[in-house]
């Protein structure tokens, strides 16, 4: 009675191993960049929220300045602190070498773990947007990883 070998020959064992190692490795090199890339989404929602909150803090402030006390960036004198600033055009201090390295809260101070983050504003010249004088404000957050993130909104003289 003849009986059949079961089992692999030595050059099997090499092809699957060579086979199943080309598998692994494409693998791990997508969990490699997978991984490497994980926090960018967070930074970018950070970097928008940091932008909504600078935002939404300038809207709420005046069009025109209410008192004239206080000074300006138009003047060239920069302000002291953001605890001063009661119109939208002493938003545009910030900018250049006055940029807010460092995420801030509307009271000036350093948001903790947000220092990473540059604060830029721009405040446009007012315009006439259908018959009411309106200024564009743009705020932009940079961050080495990301780049930067702009969002822009208008403040209307009503």
């Amino acid at each position: 009675m003849i009986r059949k070998q079961i089992g692999f020959t030595l050059i099997e064992l090499v092809i699957s191993m060579v086979i199943i190692g080309i598998g692994v490795a494409g693998i791990l090199q997508v969990m490699n960049l997978t991984t490497a890339h994980s926090a960018d989404p967070m930074i970018q929602h950070q970097a928008v929220a940091i932008a909504e909150a600078y935002l939404e803090e300038i809207l709420t402030k005046a069009y025109d300045d209410p008192d004239a006390e206080t000074g300006t960036c138009e003047e060239g004198v920069p302000l002291a602190s953001r605890s001063v600033y009661d119109d939208v055009n002493d938003y545009a201090c910030i900018t250049g070498v006055n940029a807010d390295f460092g995420a801030r809260n509307q009271f000036g101070a350093l948001i903790p773990g947000l220092g990473a983050y540059t604060v830029t504003i721009t405040v446009g010249a007012p315009a006439a947007i259908d018959g009411i004088l309106a200024r564009q404000i743009g705020v932009t957050v940079t961050h080495a990883v990301l780049g930067a993130i702009t969002i822009t909104g208008y403040r209307t003289n009503y």
